[in-house]
């Protein structure tokens, strides 16, 4: 599973509006860029109390980064 198609995965689970959760995919030197698109109303959860959901999913994508030998940052856009 591709980091993207990870985030897409775990943010359509948390959502009420799953058709809304795009993934848009870019670099930035070195770094894969993941830039996560809900609706706005999802947007509390998906970012979570405190971040804690967007501090998970950014754990997540250590550990395929990590797999992969890439580097990668989540933006919630």
């Amino acid at each position: 599973m591709s980091a993207q198609e990870l985030v897409e995965f775990v943010a359509r689970s948390l959502v009420d509006d799953p058709e809304a959760v795009s993934v848009e995919v870019s670099q930035d030197g070195p770094t894969t860029v993941l830039e996560l698109h809900v609706a706005e109303d999802d947007m509390g959860k998906v970012i979570g109390r405190n971040g804690s959901v967007a501090k998970a999913m950014r754990t997540l994508l250590k550990v395929i980064a990590t797999r992969e030998g890439e580097d990668f940052s989540l933006e919630i856009v």
